[in-house]
């Protein structure tokens, strides 16, 4: 039987090669939408890596990641320079990094840190930020670029910098008096590091403050530019680089206490702050995503549907055509049985091979497109071998296309029973 349907499919080859196209490119996109999402959930969990604690002033705990890790939204308070520092200097806190957040270029996030983001700051599987070009923080008036921001703004090694009040794309209060000077460009990440534009705490402190003592300010930082995160390092050369900050990623000595140290951050007594795991909260994060991710499913199922409809539409086309040979297989001994069998072959074989050459041309697009994908996206796709739920995806779509195929099966059989050697006009 199925070496019949072979060369029944065979003897039709312009009609099943579409099909199977179709069938194939529907698959594809329905594998691809499930690796996507598998790539792009695991990525989004990982924006942020080896940051156990993530701290800001009392507000949501998804608000303070959105504007901490994502920069979206901006936040309504600041916490105190003193808070963190008493914080940071806890004997279970490994390292801290202070952000400070609030103006744009050109739209883009500015991001006021030290160059304790640069050697603390991981992300994906614990990866580090490098640099393409450049250097970090030597002076305050210093500026690091993300990846996108330094193409978006069109700027080099050496080139001015303006910086604008606000977070908007339009800004009506540009710091056109205190230009600062790019000294590096970040390699691409795919995470909100490659929009952002780093700069000092001690150069967004002195633009926001009129930037009194410039010269004098300068020569300071300068003596003590050594950029630890440990509030003590700046209580010891009497100073703090900024009186508050938006927030502070904390690394910890020990992971068990991080549970411990975020309720005591939680009721700290002398202003009301937030701690968050940033793990925990990125993953209910998406879990308020997934309808998103359920339409994208939705729509995939819907192109698998219509390539096999397609499937069904050119069957039944093709019976009325195929009477004759129906007519021919009837006298030669076949039953009615035989050709129900038959049509049910050419289905199911046009749907398996369907659903096989798009397992194949996922393989070939992921193969042939993945340094484009990392590059514009940070996505890293491997070449492994299919998971459960996309073997379950396949067999799915195959029972789908036995399912359909019933319809031109039953309908050949009907007609079979009628039909003679004569085709009837």
């Amino acid at each position: 039987m199925i070496r019949l349907a072979i060369k029944s499919l065979l003897n039709r080859r312009a009609s099943v090669l579409l099909t199977v196209i179709a069938i194939a490119v529907s698959v594809t996109l329905l594998l691809a939408v499930e690796r996507v999402r598998d790539q792009v959930q695991s990525h989004f969990a990982n924006t942020v890596s080896g940051t156990d604690l993530i701290i800001g002033a009392r507000t949501g705990q998804t608000q303070l990641l959105l504007s901490s890790v994502f920069h979206i939204g901006s936040m309504t308070n600041n916490m105190s320079w003193e808070s963190f520092a008493e914080i940071s200097s806890r004997p279970e806190i490994s390292w801290a990094v202070p952000i400070s957040l609030g103006d744009s270029v050109q739209g883009l996030p500015v991001v006021a840190t030290t160059n304790a983001y640069f050697e603390h700051f991981k992300y994906a599987d614990k990866q580090p930020l490098e640099f393409s070009q450049g250097q970090p923080f030597a002076s305050n008036e210093d500026v690091v670029l993300g990846a996108d921001a330094a193409e978006k703004l069109s700027k080099a090694i050496g080139d001015d910098i303006i910086i604008a009040h606000g977070s908007g794309g339009i800004s009506f209060s540009e710091h056109d008096e205190h230009p600062l000077t790019v000294t590096g460009v970040l390699q691409r990440t795919g995470t909100p590091v490659d929009q952002a534009v780093l700069v000092t705490l001690h150069s967004l402190e002195m633009i926001h403050s009129g930037g009194a003592g410039h010269d004098e300010e300068h020569n300071h930082n300068h003596e003590h530019e050594h950029n630890d995160a440990h509030a003590d390092e700046h209580e010891h050369h009497g100073e703090a680089p900024a009186e508050s900050i938006s927030a502070a990623l904390l690394g910890l000595k020990a992971k068990p206490l991080a549970l411990r140290l975020q309720r005591q951050i939680n009721t700290y007594d002398k202003e009301p702050l937030t701690a968050l795991l940033p793990g925990m909260t990125l993953q209910e994060l998406w879990k308020t995503l997934r309808v998103f991710e359920q339409a994208l499913t939705a729509i995939s199922a819907m192109v698998v549907l219509i390539g096999l409809l397609g499937m069904l539409t050119i069957m039944l086309a093709s019976l009325r055509e195929r009477r004759r040979e129906m007519a021919v297989l009837r006298a030669v001994g076949a039953g009615p049985g035989t050709i129900f069998g038959l049509l049910l072959s050419e289905a199911l074989l046009l749907t398996v091979v369907g659903a096989f050459s798009g397992l194949l041309l996922l393989y070939g697009l992921q193969w042939s497109l993945a340094g484009v994908i990392q590059s514009q996206t940070g996505l890293i796709f491997t070449s492994s071998w299919p998971s459960i739920s996309e073997w379950w995806r396949i067999v799915l779509v195959i029972g789908a296309g036995f399912m359909l195929s019933l319809i031109p099966a039953w309908r050949a059989y009907r007609q079979s029973l009628a039909d003679g050697l004569t085709v009837k006009i």
